[in-house]
C-alpha cells in the first residue's frame, strides 16, 4: 500500500495560490470560526475541559483509522520522542485554556485574542529563527495585531467581558504558538504531520479528562445539539479539519496559506455574531480590523 507521505511527494507543488485553493483555504478558515461558535455551545452540555477531552479521544481514533488506511506508521522515531511529548502537553494546556476561555467569555472577544497567535509566533522566530527576522511590513503588522489585542483587552464595556476569559484566550494561544515554534526547531520538523498531531490528540486526551474531574460536573444540560457539537469537532476539526491545512501546507507556499489565517478570526466574530446573537462593540470591531491587518501582514511575503 503506498504511504499517504509518497502519495503527497508524487504530488504537483503549486507555486501560488489558484482558485481551488484559495476556495479550500477560505472554507478550512471558516471551518476554525465556525468551530469557536460550536465550542461555545457544546459548552451547555459538558464541562469545557471534558469537552476538550473528548474531543481529543475521538480524534485520535479516527486519525488511527485514517493512518491505517492509508499505511502510515504511528510511531514517533526516537529523536522526536521528548519534543512530541512537550508538544502534547502545550496541546493540552491549550485546549484546556481555550475551551474554559470560551466557557466564560464570548467567541468574538475570545476569537480575536486567540487567532493572535501569529503574532507571538512571529516575535519569537524573530529571536529564535536567523531567517525569521522582523523587518518592514512585518513589523508594522505586528504592531497593528498588538494593538488590536490591547484594544480587545482594554475594552471592559462589551457583553459578557471576562478579565479571566480574556487571560485564558491569551495563554492559549501563547502555548499554541509554543506548537509551531516547537516543530520548527526540533526534530518535529521532519515527523509526517499526521504523527504530530496524532501524538498531541494522544497525550492531551488522558490529561484533560483528569483534569476535569476537578471541575464541577463533567456533564451539564446534556442535549442532542450538545453531541451532534462534539461529533462535529471531532470530525471537522480535531481530525480531518488539521488533516486538511497541513495537506493544503504541503501543496501550496507556506506564507501563502498562512496569509489566509486572518480570515479565521473575522469568521468567528461575524458567526458569533449572526449565530449567538453577541452584541459587539465598535472597540471590538475595530480590535478585529487591526488584528486582521496585522495577521496579513506579518504572513504576507
Amino acid at each position: 500500500m503506498q504511504s499517504d507521505t509518497s502519495q503527497v511527494a508524487a504530488m504537483e507543488r503549486k507555486t501560488h495560490i489558484d482558485l481551488i485553493g484559495a476556495v479550500a483555504l477560505v472554507a478550512v478558515a471558516m471551518n476554525f470560526g465556525l468551530n469557536q461558535v460550536v465550542v461555545k455551545v457544546s459548552n451547555g452540555g459538558f464541562e469545557p475541559i471534558f469537552l476538550a477531552g473528548l474531543r481529543s479521544i475521538g480524534g485520535g481514533i479516527v486519525l488511527l483509522l485514517w493512518m491505517w488506511a492509508r499505511g502510515i506508521s504511528v510511531r514517533l522515531p526516537r529523536a522526536s520522542m521528548v519534543s512530541g511529548v512537550i508538544a502534547g502537553l502545550l496541546f493540552a494546556s491549550e485546549f484546556a485554556l481555550l475551551f474554559t476561555a470560551l466557557d466564560l467569555t464570548t467567541v468574538s472577544r475570545s476569537s480575536i485574542i486567540f487567532y493572535s497567535m501569529p503574532v507571538w509566533l512571529a516575535l519569537a522566530a524573530h529571536f529564535a529563527l536567523p531567517g525569521e527576522r522582523l523587518s518592514g511590513p512585518r513589523l508594522i503588522g505586528l504592531a497593528l495585531a498588538m494593538a488590536g489585542v490591547f484594544l480587545a483587552l482594554a475594552d471592559r464595556q462589551s457583553g459578557q467581558a471576562s478579565f479571566w476569559g480574556d487571560a485564558l484566550s491569551l495563554l492559549a494561544a501563547f502555548c499554541w504558538a509554543g506548537i509551531a515554534l516547537l516543530v520548527r526547531v526540533t526534530p518535529l520538523s521532519k515527523v509526517p504531520a499526521e504523527q504530530q498531531l496524532l501524538w498531541q490528540l494522544m497525550i492531551s486526551a488522558p490529561l484533560l479528562i483528569g483534569l476535569s474531574l476537578f471541575y464541577g460536573p463533567l456533564i451539564r444540560d446534556l442535549q442532542v445539539i450538545h453531541v451532534a457539537g462534539l461529533i462535529y469537532q471531532i470530525f471537522a476539526v480535531a481530525s480531518f479539519g488539521f488533516l486538511a491545512w497541513f495537506w493544503l501546507i504541503k501543496i501550496y507556499p507556506a506564507s501563502s496559506v498562512a496569509s489566509f489565517s486572518f480570515l479565521s478570526p473575522v469568521f468567528s466574530v461575524l458567526l458569533g455574531w449572526l449565530l449567538l446573537g453577541e452584541q459587539i462593540a465598535l472597540t471590538i470591531w475595530l480590535a478585529l480590523a487591526l488584528v486582521a491587518s496585522g495577521l496579513y501582514l506579518i504572513n504576507r511575503r
